[in-house]
C-alpha cells in the first residue's frame, strides 16, 4: 500500500521538452514511474525518446493540452516543470482537465498566483490534490516517484514521511534507509501549498502498510500547530518529528518563503512545545529524530 501514488499511476510531465523536465523525466523512468507522455502547446505531435526502467528505448507522444493528454494515455498524474511566470496557466490547465494528482515542482511562483490556482481548484470541488509548488514532489519507494528526489536512497517499508523541506525529506530518508517508506511526500515550504500536514497524515493514518509517521517541519506559520491538534484528536500511529530553525538567529528572514516567524509565533520551540504536548517525540537533529523513530516503531 501507499498514499496517493502506487505502481499502476500513469504520469504525463507539463514541460517534457524543457531542461528540467528532460532530465527528471528520465529519472522517474528509471525508478519504474509509468511515464505515458508530456505536453508542449509548441511541441505537440512530436515524441521524445528516453529509456525506460528495464533499459528500453520508449517514445513518449508531446501532446498540446493536458485534455488532449488524458484522454489519449489515460494518465491521472501530473508533474509541472514550467517557469514560474507560467506555473499558474499549466496548474489551472490540469486542474480544468480534471487531473487526480499534480506535483507542481516549481520554485518561485508569486504567492498570489498559488492563491489564485488554490482557489480555482477548491471552487472546481477540490478534485484535483495539489502537491507543492517548491517541493521534491512524492515517492512511493519501488513503485513510482513523480518528482525530483533521489529514488536510490531508500526501498519500500513501514515509515510514512511527510515534510515541508526538500532536502531533509532525503536526509531522513537516508538515516531510515534501512527501515524503508511507504510513501514520502515534501509538501514545500511556500506560505500557499496544496496538500498539507494534516492531508498527510490523514492518508497515512489510513494506509494498513504505513505503521509509524516522520513529520518534519520548520519555522514560520502555524502548520505545524495545526498538524499537532490534529494529531491528538485523530492519528492513532505513533508520530515523531523535527523542526528545522532551532538555531535561526531571532529577527532574520530564513531561506524558504514560508518561513516567517512572528513574535513567538512560527518559532521552533512553539512547534515542539505544540507537537510534544500532542505526544509527538520531536528531535533536535534528523539523526536523533530517527532514532526517536526507531523506538517507536511497532514490532
Amino acid at each position: 500500500m501507499a498514499i496517493y501514488l502506487t505502481k499502476d499511476s500513469k504520469v504525463i510531465v507539463q514541460g517534457i521538452t524543457g531542461g528540467e523536465g528532460t532530465k527528471h523525466t528520465a529519472l522517474m523512468l528509471k525508478a519504474g514511474t509509468q511515464v505515458v507522455g508530456g505536453v508542449n502547446a509548441r511541441k505537440a505531435g512530436t515524441t521524445v525518446t528516453h529509456t525506460d526502467a528495464a533499459g528500453a528505448q520508449v517514445q513518449l507522444p508531446v501532446f498540446g493540452t493536458v485534455a488532449e493528454a488524458i484522454a489519449e494515455t489515460g494518465a491521472t498524474v501530473s508533474i509541472v516543470f514550467v517557469p514560474p511566470a507560467f506555473a499558474k496557466d499549466a496548474v489551472v490547465e490540469a486542474i480544468d482537465a480534471g487531473i487526480e494528482l499534480l506535483v507542481v515542482i516549481t520554485e518561485g511562483i508569486p504567492v498570489q498566483d498559488s492563491a489564485e490556482f488554490w482557489s480555482y481548484n477548491q471552487h472546481k470541488g477540490g478534485r484535483t490534490r495539489i502537491i507543492g509548488p517548491n517541493c521534491p514532489g512524492i515517492i512511493t519507494p519501488g513503485e513510482s516517484l513523480v518528482g525530483i528526489t533521489p529514488a536510490t536512497i531508500t526501498g519500500k517499508g513501514p515509515v510514512g514521511l511527510v515534510s515541508k523541506s526538500g532536502t531533509l525529506t532525503y536526509q531522513m530518508m537516508y538515516e531510515l534507509r534501512d527501515l524503508g517508506f511507504s510513501t514520502a511526500i515534501g509538501i514545500g515550504g511556500d506560505p500557499v501549498i496544496g496538500t498539507t500536514h494534516i492531508d498527510a497524515l490523514e492518508a497515512f493514518e489510513a494506509d494498513p502498510e504505513t505503521k509509524a509517521i516522520v513529520m518534519i517541519g520548520e519555522i514560520g506559520g502555524d502548520a505545524e500547530e495545526r498538524a499537532a491538534a490534529y494529531i491528538s484528536e485523530h492519528v492513532t500511529k505513533p508520530v515523531v518529528g523535527y523542526v528545522a530553525g532551532f538555531t535561526a538567529p531571532e529577527g532574520k528572514t530564513m531561506g524558504h518563503a514560508g518561513a516567517i516567524v512572528s513574535g513567538s509565533a512560527g518559532t521552533a520551540q512553539a512547534k515542539k512545545e505544540a507537537l510534544e504536548a500532542a505526544g509527538v517525540k520531536v528531535g533536535k537533529t534528523p539523526s536523533e529524530t530517527a532514532r526517536l523513530l526507531r523506538e517507536v516503531l511497532p514490532a
